[in-house]
C-alpha cells in the first residue's frame, strides 16, 4: 500500500496508507487527515483537497488535466507551480511513498 505523508503547516505530519488506485483525498477523507475536506466527493469541482506535492515527486504524477487546471485557480491558499488537487492524484504502487504539504486554509 502506498505511504502519504502529509505535512501539517502547525503539526507533526499525518502519515497514512492507502490502496493503490484511490486517490490522494480518499486516503486523506478516511483517515481524518486534518486540512483535506474533499467536500465534492472527489469530482474536481470545490478544491478543498488542495496540496503542495513535494517537488521530488511531480514528474511521477499524472500531468494536470483540464478540469483540474481550472480548479486550482479557484483555491482559497495560493496556487504555486507544485499546487495538484489530492482527489485527481492517484496512489499507485509504482510510486510506494509521496509527501504533501497541506495549505493553512481550504475554504
Amino acid at each position: 500500500m502506498p505511504t502519504v505523508v502529509f505535512h501539517q503547516p502547525d503539526s507533526p505530519p499525518d502519515v497514512v496508507e492507502g490502496k493503490a488506485g484511490t486517490s490522494l483525498m480518499r486516503a486523506a477523507v478516511e483517515n481524518n487527515v486534518r486540512g483535506i475536506v474533499g467536500e465534492c466527493g472527489g469530482q474536481a469541482m470545490c478544491a478543498t483537497c488542495h496540496v503542495y506535492v513535494h517537488p521530488e515527486y511531480l514528474d511521477e504524477l499524472e500531468p494536470i488535466g483540464e478540469d483540474e487546471d481550472e480548479m486550482l485557480e479557484d483555491t482559497a491558499a495560493p496556487r504555486l507551480d507544485r499546487s495538484r488537487l489530492g482527489c485527481q492524484v492517484a496512489l499507485d504502487d509504482a510510486l510506494p511513498e509521496i509527501h504533501v504539504d497541506v495549505p493553512p486554509t481550504q475554504v
